[in-house]
Parts: C-alpha cells; sequence; structure tokens
C-alpha cells in the first residue's frame, strides 16, 4: 500500500440520472473521511457510457451537491476528455501480452458454456461462475495474433479482455487493505477473463477508475461495498500498470422499505424531489445517515 500525505478522497456518480439518497450517503461519506483528516474531497464525473450520459444529468450532479453542503476541488475530471490515457493503459497491456480481442456474441458464450456442460475445467474457479455470471470460456484466447488482426480488420465487433491467467504470472500474489477488513488477498480470477474495452466503447469501468485513482492521487477510494469484488481486479490493473494502490473502505448500501439497495433503475427518491417536496439539506442529510450538513469540507 502505497501511504500519501494529506488523504484524498472521491465521489464518482455517472451522469444518467438524477442522484438520490444512496448517492448522497456515498458523497457525504467520502467529503466526511476526508475532512476528518484535513484531506481533500474531489469529485469525478464518470461519463464512458455515452448512450445514457447526459449533460443535464451532470448540471444536477453538481447542483444537488452544493445544495447538500459539499465543496469539491476544481476542476472536475470527466472520463469523457481522457480517453487517450486510457487508449495508452491499453496500449501497454497489448505490449505486455496480456489482452486479446474477444469476438463473441452473449448468445455464443452461452452456446459455448452448454456445449461444454458447465464443465469447471473452463475456468481456474471451480464452479466456472463468478461476481457477474457464469465465467467466459476463453475461446477467443485460442486465436493466433494473425487470426484476432484479421477479424478486427474486417470490422468485426469485438471486446478486448484481460488474460487473466498470464496477468497473475506477472504480477504475482497480490494484496491490498480494506479499512474495515484489513489486508486482503486479491483473486481476480473470480472475474475470469474481464471485459477491459470495446470497439465502440475504448474503456471499461475497471480500466477508468482505477487509472484515475492513480493520476488523481486518490489515497482512500470510499464506496459500496457491491464493488467490493471489484477491488480484486483493480488491484491486479495496478500492479501491471506500475500504478499506486490506495487503501479502500467498502461502506454499507442505503435500502429502501423492500430491503434492496436503493438505485436510479427503481426510481428511488431523488435529491432533487426531495427538495422539491420542501426538505431541507440537514433533512436530506439525516436521511442519508448524516446528522449535518457537511459545509466544513
Amino acid at each position: 500500500m502505497t501511504e500519501r500525505s494529506p488523504i484524498v478522497t472521491r465521489f464518482a456518480p455517472s451522469p444518467t440520472g438524477y442522484l438520490h439518497l444512496g448517492h448522497a450517503y456515498a458523497a457525504l461519506f467520502a467529503a466526511q473521511a476526508a475532512r476528518h483528516k484535513a484531506g481533500r474531497f474531489l469529485v469525478r464525473i464518470e461519463d464512458i457510457d455515452t448512450g445514457r450520459c447526459r449533460a443535464e444529468f451532470e448540471d444536477a450532479i453538481y447542483e444537488d451537491l452544493a445544495w447538500l453542503g459539499l465543496n469539491w476541488e476544481h476542476p472536475v475530471r470527466r472520463q469523457s476528455d481522457c480517453m487517450t490515457k486510457y487508449q495508452d493503459a491499453l496500449t501497454r497491456l497489448d505490449e505486455m501480452g496480456v489482452i486479446y480481442p474477444c469476438f463473441c456474441t452473449r448468445k455464443d458464450i452461452v452456446a459455448e458454456i452448454q456445449s461444454a456442460g458447465g464443465a469447471p475445467h473452463l475456468s481456474s474457479h471451480p464452479t466456472a461462475v463468478g461476481p457477474d455470471g457464469p465465467l467466459y470460456p476463453g475461446t477467443c484466447r485460442k486465436l493466433s495474433p494473425e487470426e484476432g488482426q484479421a477479424k478486427t480488420a474486417s470490422g468485426k465487433p469485438f471486446a478486448l479482455r484481460l488474460d487473466i491467467q498470464k496477468a497473475l504470472q506477472i504480477t504475482g500474489p497480490l494484496h491490498w487493505t480494506d479499512s474495515d477488513r484489513g489486508e486482503m488477498t486479491a483473486e481476480p480470477e473470480i472475474f475470469g477473463d474481464v471485459i477491459l474495452a470495446r470497439k465502440d466503447t475504448p474503456t471499461s469501468y475497471h480500466l477508468s477508475v482505477t487509472l484515475d485513482d492513480h493520476i488523481q492521487g486518490i489515497t482512500l477510494v470510499t464506496r459500496g461495498e457491491d464493488l467490493l469484488l471489484a477491488t480484486h481486479i483493480h488491484r491486479t490493473l495496478q500492479a501491471l500498470l506500475g500504478l499506486c494502490t490506495p487503501c479502500y473502505r467498502h461502506h454499507g448500501l442505503l435500502k429502501g422499505a423492500d430491503g434492496l439497495r436503493l438505485a436510479k433503475r427503481d426510481k428511488a427518491a431523488t435529491i432533487r424531489s426531495l427538495r422539491e417536496s420542501g426538505h431541507n439539506p440537514a433533512e436530506v442529510c439525516a436521511m442519508a445517515g448524516f446528522s449535518q450538513v457537511a459545509r466544513e469540507n
């Protein structure tokens, strides 16, 4: 783990909808962690999904955070402005021989798994099932470089996958620190060969956030416990690309009356709607589990 001073945290929403109470909790949590250590709090806009991200939602993010009493540094990093950085990282990984083009559709992957009877030998993970579902069986990993180049040149859609076994041969055993859980052993193989980019989207969540955290000097990544397992992949990318490794703290998630975590897709109550219904910042902060507005940071 690399220590830096002062502590630097971040809140990194995607402008695909209005912020809800779960977002308020995550933002206040990160801001409070920085404030307690006299550190820095950053906001990052994760807008690589150009099909769903909208400028009006980005504007609303800044408005809602300011209304809650949060202050952050400027300028704000926007992922859509940094695509060349992600491409440079992909080029480095390609030169290391740890990524390969995959031309399989979801239908192809399902068919391959079914034809193999879901055989465990398709992956080093004993169940051949990872956090995101059945692990990719490695069909395109067997293609020669010439075959891959020919398919790419033909214009066929593809994704760039991380060859996790080759990656682990380079990195060796890895660890990272979670503030609440202690030292964690990285087990990226539970995800199989994850996608790091696609033909029409030159980066993925895994690649972009790992690189962004390094470039922005983030020393403490605070985020929901639903992203705990993703850190296994991020630690591996850090080792491959020679990036700094921050500390992590994966906090609990706010849940609705149904016991499910709050999410945009479920139309969770937005900060905007709470404002319009007459609630003040202190009340909304309290709903998110914080007793006071974070104006101090």
